[in-house]
């Protein structure tokens, strides 16, 4: 899904800015009119008019179970998502009784909308919550259900989510959980490794290692010349290494933990080990491009480009067809595993009229069945268990070796950008600073302490 992330990358300010004006001023407009004309239930209604007893999944009596529920879902990108349908169906093959509707607000600007729904009265039970930025708002809002004490009734294990459950507390309380994520990973070209002679990368490297590894990697010239690395122009594909260790945030106001990364990746570029940053960006090279014409022998990104790269491998459009993944490279001292990543998320709407019935549904969308059925679309979900990695690996055109089966499995993820209430003003402000150091506009202390000094004026405004 590179699309998905490059718009939480680069426009992932937009909402902050955008709800500024549209305000509660549309919400008397866009409440009725949305809900009316963007709604759609796909067949999804029970027919009967004496629904079936069934066994509940979770929260509902077995007299609420035997009356007829209709659930409305606030999502995004209905046609384009292979799981929504899926999610559904198998909810309902155990809950007969309970209809899905679902009201697709669009991606764009897709957290704005529902903030302004919300606010308006918009009669929506289940939420799909894009982003930490607009979670956050929603929370503030008053607008989503608290779930610890549901989690707690309904013996809902956070730890299976990898870390981020605790990571979007707000208040000491949780209000959404996450049901998608996608983490960051190395992806590699088994041809490259096998013509230089190279061993290839595993599961347990250090920062250093896969430094060396690069380098050795690296050879020809010209339009011949394998890169050992390759990074991508987003600030998360450089920056974010500093934070694995778990000692900092890109939140906290202060980045001089950023040095010695920056370091390591403007030496890489010097060295002829990657692609110019500055050429990269001048050129609009996109990340695929590079590894599908075989010019890189390492690249690190995410799991949305696992499902691309099968497909573009038998469409021919890469020529990249022996390949693998492994786990991402990791501080020494850290755990390997440890990655980057991002959520996508479920909550109820604290107003929900069928409130019972909507956090049954979010149990069963971010519990290990709803896991499975993502799974089963190619798709990753936020619980890796051994039932989600088998299903993912045994999707046609993954790669054989038990390397890249066990790189689905992660020991911890953190979230690329935290939750904080300025995270979308912060954004903005890592972007530029990142820009000047990697196109030496701006030495590597010079760029850390613009970070530093306009981070914390924001954090103190």
């Amino acid at each position: 899904m590179p699309d998905r992330h490059q718009i939480q990358e680069e426009k992932g300010t937009q909402d902050m800015r955008l709800k500024k004006w549209l305000g509660i001023t549309l919400a008397a407009v866009l409440s009725l009119s949305l809900l009316a004309g963007c709604s759609g239930n796909k067949g999804n209604n029970a027919s009967s008019s004496e629904p079936p007893a069934s066994s509940n999944t979770g929260t509902a009596s077995n007299d609420a179970a035997a009356d007829p529920v209709t659930l409305k879902w606030a999502l995004w990108d209905w046609e384009a998502t292979a799981y929504y349908q899926p999610l559904i169906d198998a909810y309902k093959e155990k809950n007969p009784h309970v209809s899905i509707e679902y009201v697709d607000l669009g991606s764009t600007d897709y957290m704005t909308m529902l903030s302004t729904q919300l606010s308006g009265g918009a009669d929506l039970d289940i939420l799909t919550v894009k982003d930490i930025p607009g979670y956050a708002n929603l929370v503030k809002q008053n607008h989503l259900e608290p779930l610890k004490k549901f989690m707690s009734e309904q013996s809902i294990d956070a730890s299976l989510y990898g870390g981020t459950v605790e990571q979007i507390q707000m208040n000491d309380e949780v209000y959404a959980l996450p049901f998608r994520s996608d983490f960051w990973l190395i992806y590699y070209n088994k041809d490259l490794f096998d013509q230089a002679g190279v061993s290839y990368p595993t599961n347990d490297m250090t920062l250093e290692q896969y430094d060396e590894l690069a380098r050795k990697m690296t050879s020809g010239s010209g339009s011949g010349k394998v890169y050992g690395a390759h990074y991508h122009t987003w600030r998360s594909a450089v920056q974010l290494f500093g934070i694995l260790d778990g000692q900092h945030t890109v939140v906290d106001g202060e980045y001089d933990f950023l040095k010695p990364t920056y370091e390591r990746i403007l030496k890489q570029q010097e060295d002829g080990i990657v692609m110019d940053y500055a050429t990269l960006k001048t050129s609009s090279t996109h990340y695929s491009g590079v590894f599908y014409n075989n010019s890189v022998a390492m690249m690190n990104m995410g799991s949305w480009f696992i499902a691309t790269q099968i497909e573009k491998v038998k469409s021919g459009e890469s020529q990249a067809v022996n390949w693998g993944i492994v786990k991402y490279p990791h501080p020494e001292g850290v755990e390997a595993g440890t990655t980057l990543g991002t959520i996508t998320s479920l909550a109820v709407n604290q107003k929900s009229a069928h409130k019972e019935a909507a956090l049954d549904f979010l149990k069963f969308v971010t519990g290990e069945e709803g896991a499975a059925v993502i799974a089963s679309t190619g798709t990753i979900p936020a619980i890796k268990n051994d039932e989600v990695v088998n299903s993912i690996a045994s999707v046609d055109g993954f790669p054989a070796d038990d390397a890249s089966k066990e790189a689905l499995t992660t020991a911890k993820t953190y979230l690329e950008m935290p939750l904080h209430e300025k995270s979308a003003d912060i954004e903005v402000v890592l972007n530029e600073a990142h820009d000047s150091i990697m196109t030496k506009n701006a030495t590597i202390d010079k760029g850390l302490a613009d970070m530093n000094t306009r981070v914390q004026l924001i954090l103190n405004n």
